[in-house]
This record gives C-alpha cells, sequence and structure tokens, in this order.
C-alpha cells in the first residue's frame, strides 16, 4: 500500500468524523467522503420519524464542501437490515443483550464500507473513532486505547479483524475532545458546534421496546421475587427486560427506598425474576464468565495468562484471569466482582493499552 492512499473518509455529519477529514487533507492524502446511508423508516410507521438521517447528510455534505473534497452517498440500507438490525432483533428474541454498535464497526464501517472503498480505488477508510492503530515490524497492525480517557472508544472495535485494521485510519485517536473541537471551531467547519450524536439513530430518540414492538409480540408473564417466587407483577415481554435493569420494571420500591432489579429471567416459566439492589442479590454479581466467538486482532491468546477487560462501554479496565478452551470460548476470571454482565454483551480484552480482541458472554 502506498504511503499516503487515498482515504475514504465515513462523514457522519459529527464533528469528529469531519475533523478526521480535515487532518488527513492536511497531511497531503488523496480524501474523499461518503455518507453510510443505513436506515430508513420504511415500515410506514412514525416510531422512526426522529432519525436525523437527512440532517446527518445534510451537515456531511456541508463538511465535504468547505474542505473541497469529494462526497458521496453509499445506501448500504439493505446491508443495515441483514448484519445488524436481524442481529438485534434477534439477540433480544433469544432473551440476550446484543451490542448493536460493535456489530456496526465490524460488519459495516469496517466491513461492507470497507469493501466498498477498496473495490473502488481507495486504500482505506477512515472514521472519527477514539482509537489508535499501530503499525508493528512484522507488518502487522495493532489496535490502541485513545489518548483521551473519557472518549476512548476501542472498546467498539473489540471485534475487528486484522484484515480490517489494516486498512483503517484513525485521526484524532491522539487528541482530546477538547482539541477536536478547537480544530473544528479554527478551520471554520459547519458542523464545529453541532452536538454528539447518540449512536445508532433508532436507538438514540426512539424507545428500544417501541422499536422492538416492531418485530417481536409481547408475550406476558408473572414478575416474581427471587428465592420466594412470590408474584409482584405481570411484565409484557421477557425480551424488554435485561440482566440489572433498575428501570421501567412495574414494581415499586419498599418504602425505605430499596430498588428492584432484574437478577435472572425465567424463559421455561416466562417469569422475570427480580431481587432488592444488594450486592448479595442472586445473580447479580458475578466473577467467573464464559465467553464465545471469541475474536483476535492480532495474535491469539492460547494459554492462560493474566491479562485486562474492559466489561462493557464505560467501564474500566479491570484485571483479570484469561483462560482458554479451544473452539473460539473461554473463562474469564475477574479479580473483583463484576455486576450485571449480561449473556450476549460483548467483552473486550486489553494487554495494558493494547486491544486484543473480544468475546461474547455466554
Amino acid at each position: 500500500m502506498p504511503e499516503h492512499p487515498k482515504i475514504l473518509v465515513a462523514l457522519s455529519g459529527g464533528v469528529d468524523s469531519a475533523v478526521a477529514a480535515l487532518l488527513l487533507k492536511q497531511r497531503g492524502f488523496d480524501v474523499s467522503a461518503a455518507y453510510m446511508r443505513t436506515w430508513m423508516n420504511e415500515e410506514g410507521s412514525d416510531i422512526l420519524a426522529d432519525c436525523p438521517w437527512e440532517e446527518d447528510i445534510k451537515q456531511a455534505k456541508a463538511v465535504a464542501a468547505h474542505l473541497g473534497i469529494d462526497f458521496e452517498v453509499v445506501n448500504l440500507i439493505q446491508d443495515y437490515r441483514d448484519r445488524v438490525v436481524q442481529y438485534l432483533v434477534e439477540g433480544y428474541r433469544r432473551g440476550i443483550t446484543p451490542n448493536p454498535d460493535i456489530m456496526c464497526n465490524r460488519e459495516m464501517k469496517f466491513g461492507v464500507f470497507r469493501d466498498y472503498a477498496l473495490q473502488n480505488g481507495f486504500g482505506a477508510v477512515a472514521t472519527g473513532h477514539y482509537c489508535r492503530r499501530r503499525e508493528n515490524e512484522d507488518g502487522s497492525c495493532s489496535l490502541l486505547t485513545g489518548l483521551d480517557p473519557n472518549k476512548d472508544q476501542s472498546y467498539f472495535l473489540a471485534l475487528v479483524q486484522q484484515e480490517q485494521l489494516q486498512a483503517a485510519r484513525f485521526p484524532i485517536g491522539e487528541l482530546l475532545k477538547p482539541r477536536v473541537r478547537e480544530i473544528a471551531l479554527e478551520n471554520d467547519l459547519p458542523n464545529a458546534k453541532r452536538k454528539d450524536s447518540q449512536g445508532i439513530c433508532f436507538l438514540g430518540k426512539v424507545n428500544i421496546n417501541d422499536f422492538l414492538r416492531m418485530y417481536i409480540p409481547d408475550r406476558p408473564g408473572e414478575i416474581v421475587r427471587a428465592g420466594t417466587g412470590e408474584v409482584l407483577g405481570e411484565h409484557k415481554g421477557l425480551h424488554h427486560f435485561t440482566l440489572g435493569q433498575r428501570q421501567g420494571i412495574g414494581v415499586p420500591s419498599n418504602t425505605d427506598n430499596e430498588h428492584f432489579v432484574v437478577v435472572s429471567k425465567d424463559f421455561d416459566a416466562n417469569r422475570l425474576v427480580i431481587a432488592f439492589d444488594h450486592p448479595d442479590s442472586p445473580g447479580l454479581w458475578g466473577q467467573t464468565f464464559g465467553l464465545e466467538r471469541l475474536s483476535w486482532i492480532n495474535r491469539s491468546e492460547r494459554a492462560a495468562c493474566a491479562i485486562q477487560a474492559r466489561g462493557r462501554y464505560r467501564d474500566p479496565l479491570m484485571d483479570i484471569h484469561f483462560h482458554p478452551l479451544g473452539k473460539g470460548r473461554a473463562t474469564i476470571e475477574f479479580n473483583e466482582p463484576q455486576r450485571a454482565l449480561a449473556i450476549g454483551q460483548v467483552c473486550a480484552l486489553y494487554r495494558n493499552e493494547e486491544l486484543l480482541g473480544g468475546g461474547i458472554y455466554s
């Protein structure tokens, strides 16, 4: 690959990707931009009416014009439906807790979109992620945490493969968020003062339960207290709940202001099991977890070792003991108990600042 390949920037309409495109151009790269169209309100429902894709495209187009770079809208709606929306819906249908943001990165930004870029003469794609890519002496690449500890987004790339990382660029990974804003203002970018986006548009302003009703019918059942089986209420469907959830259960707290929390889901009896949110609540805390579908960015860990893990986004890095089981499976043991790590969520694995890969809680 040439030292300065043609790069296609995924402009989202937000300030981070706009500054990424600006920096690449200032560094002498041949830059073009594209907006990934991944969703539309094609269900005949007003549930998704707040999805701001039209404004996003307007902002992205204005940024490209300001920078004097080519711009296009790439229609990836069907791919998104097949690879992300279906994964999301099927996960909730099965009662697990999926992570569409991580799947979007692997399947869309560095999957379908990357393939589109390579097929059209580009050498790499760039995004506004707060993470860093390091080229190693053996020709491989490693992915490191972003230098801004408050914005590090490496967790969301835990399932990205080496081949995908080879053709990825992260121009703002060395910057702090306030500096990114300053750069946008200094260069008069049209969206310099625009608020940060909320991730996947239909999960931003749209209530997840309203969205899931379009795909999964409600199946009411009993809400019971852990240990006693006392019936405390009725739920509309187990797919509306996840481990550790406190809000929206529908059962009031007691006079001591103790809050109920979801501790398990009994699919055989279609029962939602809850308990008061205490450190000793059954099923809420744990130290040993199974992982499946392990994905490694560079080299896999084939022997037991001490590394770190981020149990979910925004969780701190925690020391763990990693025990591989073969066939993409492993057991991890945290040094300290963890709260509400649900089946289907992604665990990101690290060695200090390097993201090694990740797996899905089983």
